[in-house]
Parts: structure tokens; C-alpha cells; sequence
């Protein structure tokens, strides 16, 4: 996650910041800003060595484009499933977009394990610029990949209640290319239509599921993509828009919707957890007056975004600087993997660049190398779009029924649950006294309580207990009965 500007040389700049600021006692929170934004970008695993998936290989041809069921080498039947590899839909493909010069997304589709009637479920990563197979295969997919590079199922997928999609996006994500560099997205209204583009080439071909309940469902960034994408549909299906998409509802994860409230409860956060104190760290404290002013401003200015960006950093990584070998994304743990964002993810690069598997995907002459789980590319082109606020694409949504779900592990810093309830408890909208009276009730699972859970008409929070930013991985099980008890419409509350 990085600055537009001159991507080599910003490396160099950084890596001499890095040597600078390891033999400092006092280093200067604007570089150290500058070092973790960096840093970020890699925290799912290694940068692509190339600048974004152009593909200009003549041999890579539309009419191959297309959806092919696959088989990952070596997998049994799913253990205690009346479905069998056989029944079961697994296809992978691409899908041109519409709207754009030439770009082609990147996708895997599961049917549910139960019915074909579940809802059908779309997960987004975040980043920007993280390729879904990180999610799929460390979280909520249907398998895991094992230290030998073999599958297992995963008996918390979500594909035990949904249908789900899988996507690399934005274009030059994961294995989503274009031959054009103006197929890289830049905002939210361009990120929505292409994935609206998407949706409908999937429906076109899938009108079978077209009369499925929908969910857009994520974490971390998809607490801007999905707002704007739910919107994007919202507003289509009330428009007859092209081929009309059940939209029942969206889930976020530890997600960025409101940098302005978000930001701020930086500070609660890491006085909460002591990880500061008030006393001795006032120069971090006294960042977010500034951060606010220009979060405010790039809401009208598009030049103040980035100076936002780096000014608000510097409270997270202030904090980060005081606290020391802490991993952001769940501050029990340490940062074991410094270089990489405090997680190993390697397995996914590994496991995608096999031959068998790539001849089971049916990818052809895409190279992985260019298509690594996280590309700081993409997240350069939508740095401006970091700081602007999501919250407003969602209280239209409340008010016409459509269900909204944040949660939130209670161990991320990154975007961490206090952050999350502010920007909820703060959202305009007709419920909005109603579910700040409403009571925090206990949320069980196999009998132990594993989270709080509020509610009032369409909008639930919940923050889940012993889990950090990603809440799949860390508490699986609970993640499953979540989700499928909220699109269920029957989450317990004791």
C-alpha cells in the first residue's frame, strides 16, 4: 500500500527510511507513516513484480474467456455431505466487462453444499487490490490448503448456506487483467459498475440463480466496496436495469466505511488496550484535529485525499511505534512476519501457480507472477478514494428493507470494532435512536458465548469475541452460524 508517485524510487526512499529508522531512537512519525502505509500493502503476501496485470499476449484470446468447471487435484467428496464433487458446481472463469477498454475478471463460483436454493453470496476482499483466493483458502471457502500443498475441505465454509462467488477485482487484482491500463479503477462509482458488469454477465449465463436471495458480503475495504455496490444494484433494480438482482442484504467485516470516526477511535482503542497512554504519547493525540480537518475536506477536494491519507496514518502507525512487535490485525500476537504484514499467506501463491492446478482452471498464459494475492498497483490507483466516506450509500438501504450486518473481531487495530460501532451508533437514519437504545445481547455458539450482538430493524452489529481482523479464520465456526443465521433472519440473541 503505497504513494502514486514513482513506485521504484519510492522503494529505495523506503528502504533507506527503514535502516534509518531501525538504529532511531525517535523516529518521525510522517516516515513512519510512510514505511507502514508501504508495508500494507504487503500484508497478505508479496507485491507483484509487475505494475498491474496487462496482459498483452495475442494468444490470450475472448473466446476462451469463459467458464469452466474444475476439479482441484487430489480432492475427495466433502465429509458428511449428501453432495458428492460430482453434484457439486465448482466452475472458475472470467467475465468481460462491459463498460470497460478490455478488462476480463477473475472468479470462482461454489454451490452450496446444501441446496441450490441458498442464498448466492459474493465475497470481496479488501486492499484494495487483495486477490480473493487469500479468503477462500485461509477463511471462509471451501478448503483449506494443506503444508504440502494438497486441499482439505473446510467444515466452516461458507458453502455450507450459500452459493458463493469468489472475485478479483478491481481489474489488475489477482488474475482479473485488462490490455489497457485505463481499465484501473480509481473510485467507488467505477469499482461498483464494473462489478455490477460482472454480476449481470454472471446472471446471463446463471438464470437459474437470478431468483436467489443476493448478499454482498466482505471485510476490511469492502467496508467501501460493498456499500457502493449494494447501491449500484439498489439503484438498477429500481431503474429495470438490466437483469434484476435479489438483493437481500450486506455484511461487512472489520471494514473502512467512515474515515472520519474511524480514525478517531484510533485513540479510545489504544488507550483501551494500553497500548499508549494519555500522558506520554500526546503527539499522537494531538494528529487527529488535523486528520479530521483534511478527511473533511477530501470529501469536496480531491487533492486533500492524500494529504489525509498520510496525515491520518500517522496516528496508526504512532501507535504502532509506541506499542512495538504487535501484529495490528490482532494485538495479542506478535508481528511474526515483519516483511510480509504480520502473516504468512504464501501457500495461496504456491498452491495457484502449480501446473496441475492452473490446467484445472483453465488460466493459460496468465502468469501468477504478475498476479500475486496483493497488488500495491491497485491500491496506488484508489489511494484517493481511501479516506471518502461510505456511510451515506447506507442508510437508503435500511430504510427500503435491506438488511445490513457489521462485525467486527475485538483484537484488530486496524479497522476495530470501537471504530466500527461509532460510525453505526452516529448513521442518520430512521432506526438510528432505536438501535442505540437497543440492548447488547450475548451471541452463543456450541453453548459459549463468543460474541455481543445489538439490533434494530435492519441493522445488526456484533462484535465477535477472540477473533482479530479476520473473522473467518480466527473463529470459523462462529463466522458460518453468523452468516447464515443473519441471512436467515433468525440470529440468536440470549
Amino acid at each position: 500500500m503505497a504513494s502514486t508517485l514513482g513506485h521504484n524510487a519510492l522503494l529505495v526512499t523506503l528502504l533507506a527510511l527503514f535502516v534509518k529508522l531501525c538504529c532511531a531512537t525517535t523516529p518521525s512519525p510522517t516516515d513512519y507513516a510512510i514505511q507502514q502505509a508501504e508495508k500494507l500493502v504487503n500484508s497478505f503476501n508479496l507485491s507483484p513484480k509487475k505494475p498491474v496485470n496487462i496482459i498483452h499476449d495475442e494468444a490470450v484470446k475472448s473466446a476462451e474467456l469463459v467458464e469452466s468447471r474444475f476439479t482441484f487435484p487430489g480432492l475427495v467428496d466433502p465429509p458428511s455431505s449428501n453432495a458428492s464433487l460430482a453434484d457439486l458446481g465448482h466452475p472458475a472463469g472470467y467475465y468481460p466487462i462491459k463498460h470497460s477498454y478490455d478488462a476480463k475478471m477473475f472468479y470462482f463460483f461454489f454451490e452450496s453444499r446444501a441446496s441450490k436454493a441458498d442464498p448466492l453470496v459474493i465475497w470481496l476482499s479488501g486492499g484494495p487490490g487483495c486477490s480473493s483466493s487469500v479468503a477462500l483458502f485461509y477463511e471462509n471457502g471451501p478448503f483449506y490448503i494443506n503444508n504440502d500443498l494438497t486441499l482439505r475441505w473446510n467444515d466452516y465454509g461458507w458453502d455450507k448456506a450459500s452459493n458463493i462467488l469468489f472475485v478479483d477485482q478491481p481489474t489488475g487484482t489477482g488474475f482479473s487483467y485488462s490490455s489497457d491500463k485505463l481499465d484501473i479503477r480509481h473510485n467507488e462509482a467505477e469499482v461498483s459498475n464494473d462489478l455490477y458488469d460482472f454480476l449481470q454477465a454472471f446472471f446471463q449465463d446463471h438464470p437459474e440463480l437470478a431468483n436467489n436471495d443476493f448478499y454482498i458480503t466482505g471485510e476490511s475495504y469492502a467496508g467501501h466496496y460493498a456499500p457502493a455496490l449494494a447501491s449500484r444494484i439498489n439503484e438498477a433494480n429500481k431503474g429495470m436495469e438490466g437483469i434484476h438482482i435479489n438483493l437481500k442484504g450486506l455484511a461487512i467485516g472489520n471494514g473502512l466505511t467512515n474515515p472520519e470516526l474511524q480514525y478517531q477511535a484510533y485513540i479510545d482503542f489504544a488507550l483501551d488496550n494500553k497500548l499508549i497512554s494519555r500522558s506520554k504519547h500526546t503527539w499522537i493525540i494531538d494528529i487527529v484535529p488535523q486528520c479530521v480537518e483534511q478527511i473533511r475536506r477530501c470529501q469536496t477536494e480531491e487533492p486533500a485525499c492524500r494529504d489525509a491519507f498520510s496525515t491520518c496514518f500517522e496516528i496508526f502507525t504512532g501507535i504502532l511505534n509506541v506499542a512495538g512487535n504487535i501484529n495490528y490485525y490482532d494485538i495479542r500476537k506478535p508481528c511474526e512476519k515483519k516483511d510480509d504484514g504480520c502473516y504468512d499467506f504464501s501457500k495461496v501463491d504456491n498452491f495457484l501457480r502449480l501446473g496441475t492446478v492452473r490446467e484445472a482452471l483453465g488460466i493459460g498464459h496468465i502468469k501468477f507472477d504478475s498476479a500475486k494475492s496483493c497488488s500495491d498497483p491497485v491500491y496506488d490507483a484508489m489511494l484517493n478514494d481511501w479516506m471518502k466516506d461510505c456511510q451515506p450509500f447506507v442508510p437508503p438501504l435500511l430504510e427500503e428493507g435491506i438488511k445490513v450486518l457489521i462485525y467486527a473481531g475485538e483484537y484488530d487495530l486496524f479497522f476495530n470494532w470501537l471504530g466500527n460501532l461509532k460510525w453505526v451508533n452516529a448513521m442518520p437514519w430512521s432506526g438510528q435512536k432505536g438501535f442505540v437504545a437497543a440492548n447488547n445481547n450475548s451471541y452463543i455458539v456450541g453453548g459459549k458465548e463468543v460474541g455481543s450482538i445489538k439490533s434494530f430493524g435492519s441493522l445488526t452489529f456484533m462484535k465477535v469475541y477472540n477473533a482479530g481482523h479476520l473473522v473467518p479464520m480466527d473463529q470459523p465456526e462462529v463466522s458460518l452460524q453468523m452468516i447464515k443465521e443473519w441471512m436467515s433472519a433468525s440470529l440468536v440473541k440470549v
